[in-house]
């Protein structure tokens, strides 16, 4: 989180408030500190209070911060961070205690727990588990990581519906790290190519899946490696906000019994060019997917409409500053609003 972050976090992000003027705020963080935490921790404090003081937010009169900086608890750690902001014109709102204890966070979520205007309802910051591989992620469908973030997930959302405390809506919002289908994406992407798999020596495992095209001089369409996914007609996953793709997105679907989500009418969200020239491009490390997302029960859809009138154009759905996406700042993962 550099200084050219805040900023563009500070010019995106605040005028987005003033655009829909919420009285109430949650921002929702993931890898707090980047990558290099043991060093950024301290400039992550001061990105949380450089908001909090801004002169944009001076009519938010109660904060919220809940920060997991506790980087040395190494099996505990999460990198997790929430700000909740409190506009001075909202006077109906309390924050549940559970057991004493101001919010409850196991591993990967937090948990915190509102009433608003006589409203309960539950906020949950997420960050799952991502694909290591995009060679593992190539060998079923679906993947050995879906697989564990569907379990995640599932185990979450039966803590926060559990007897302990009474069922209320909820709001899951973070990065789930889903990913598309890569196995069924890949076989639609090379129909009409030669596909070489390039073993490791004296092994049987996969070191490269290179995909060619059967004419124009074999011009390379494809080429896949652990951290590399490079394909030759990138425009796809922007074309149309890459709704082509959509139907490859499945990994929401295994929740339709509890969870719900706006329309997607925003293009990929990861991964984005973390250099701030190439703010528009994706990086040639992962295939694009909609890893950052706005999820919520049933319960908290309906709310949703009966306080909208079911006007489509009442629920916004997007990307934070869509015309300028992302910079170093957010590591190729632009923030996600929904109003």
């Amino acid at each position: 989180m550099d200084p050219g972050g805040f900023c563009w976090v500070s010019v995106n992000w605040l005028r987005t408030i003033h655009s829909y003027k919420p009285q109430f705020i949650a921002l929702h963080f993931q890898e707090v500190g980047g990558k290099d935490y043991m060093v950024n921790m301290g400039h992550a404090d001061s990105f949380f209070r450089c908001i909090e003081s801004s002169e944009e937010m001076k009519d938010f009169d109660r904060v919220c911060i809940y920060v997991d900086n506790q980087f040395q608890a190494e099996d505990r750690f999460t990198a997790l961070g929430s700000m909740y902001f409190i506009h001075k014109t909202l006077k109906n709102i309390f924050q549940y205690d559970f057991n004493g204890k101001t919010f409850h966070q196991i591993t990967f979520f937090q948990w915190t727990r509102w009433i608003i205007h006589n409203q309960g309802l539950d906020l949950v910051n997420v960050h799952l588990f991502h694909d290591a591989s995009n060679l593992i992620a190539c060998n079923s469908s679906p993947s050995i990581y879906s697989a564990n973030r569907k379990n995640a997930l599932r185990y979450v959302i039966n803590r926060i519906s559990d007897n302990c405390h009474t069922p209320l809506p909820f709001f899951v919002f973070g990065d789930f790290n889903f990913r598309l289908d890569t196995l069924s994406l890949v076989q639609h992407l090379s129909t009409s190519a030669d596909v070489q798999r390039v073993m490791k020596d004296s092994s049987n495992e996969v070191e490269k899946i290179i995909c060619e095209e059967k004419d124009n001089d074999h011009q390379v369409l494809l080429h896949i490696e652990e951290k590399l996914f490079a394909y030759l007609h990138q425009a796809v996953f922007r074309e149309d906000n890459g709704k082509a793709l959509l139907q490859y997105d499945k990994e929401v679907a295994a929740f339709h019994d509890v969870i719900r989500e706006e329309d997607i009418k925003f293009p990929p969200s990861y991964p984005y060019s973390e250099e701030y020239t190439k703010p528009t491009q994706y990086m040639n490390t992962r295939c694009p997917a909609w890893c950052d997302r706005i999820l919520m029960s049933h319960t908290a859809q309906e709310f949703i409409t009966n306080r909208t009138g079911d006007s489509e154009k009442s629920v916004v759905y997007n990307t934070v500053g869509p015309n300028v996406l992302t910079t170093g700042c957010s590591k190729g993962h632009p923030p996600h609003h929904l109003d």
